[in-house]
């Protein structure tokens, strides 16, 4: 179970990240403001686009900054030297499609030099527990050597993320080189997710308070994807 929800947060404060084991929550007056018209079941389809898209940016910015490959490196501006830090192993993007498609586009656009995966899971309707099903999977062949950013907005119950990592972990990638990013997650999600991989990172901007009866995350934002490509 998460230790802390965004509900928690202050409306006032200007920047933080919260950490506990593997779960990185990062909370900005900026992701608050976007994240209000991103929720606002009033907000019509091209207002939805824009928003997401800007979240997806930050998030996307964050998700790179939390590789593990990460490094300090020191660097000389024109006046003095800068301690930063940089990514040192070659990074591919794994989306679960449709909706990790758009969080994808958002990492390439930051790094234009991530390879790119490809996994497509859905419901299977024929199970009377209508668990995840893969029905596609295409990863680049040196997918093992690479740190994953596995790429999909919403995290509710877990089910699709586990069976995509379950993908990755068959193909190669080691745990300790995944980071799952998501823009809105659940205690319960979290918790199956760890439960299954708790060595996988997840970065998200947002962890919200439950799921309903309906297994959708409360307050949450509705189905991502039917919002983004109007398809309600």
């Amino acid at each position: 179970m998460a230790a802390f929800t965004t509900s928690s947060l202050r409306v006032d404060e200007e920047y933080s990240t919260k950490t506990s084991d593997n779960l990185v929550l990062v909370q900005s007056r900026a992701i608050t403001a976007l994240f209000t018209q991103v929720r606002d079941k009033n907000t019509d389809q091209t207002g939805y686009v824009h928003y997401a898209d800007r979240l997806m940016r930050i998030l996307a910015e964050e998700g790179l900054a939390h590789m593990n490959s990460v490094s300090e490196k020191t660097v000389h501006t024109p006046c003095g030297p800068y301690k930063g830090l940089e990514t040192t192993r070659k990074i591919c993007a794994v989306s679960i499609m449709r909706s990790g498609d758009i969080l994808l586009e958002a990492v390439r656009r930051v790094d234009p030099r991530v390879t790119v995966g490809k996994i497509l899971i859905q419901r299977d309707e024929a199970d009377p527990e209508k668990r995840p099903k893969l029905f596609y999977s295409k990863l680049p062949p040196d997918v093992a050597e690479c740190e994953v950013l596995l790429c999909d907005p919403m995290l509710a119950t877990g089910g699709s993320a586990i069976c995509a990592v379950s993908v990755l972990i068959k193909a190669g990638v080691k745990p300790e080189n995944l980071v799952f990013l998501n823009t809105v997650c659940c205690p319960e999600g979290i918790s199956a997710f760890h439960a299954k991989f708790p060595q996988v990172k997840i970065v998200t901007l947002a962890i919200d308070d439950c799921l309903n009866d309906d297994k959708y995350i409360v307050p949450g934002l509705g189905d991502f994807g039917d919002r983004y490509f109007g398809t309600l």
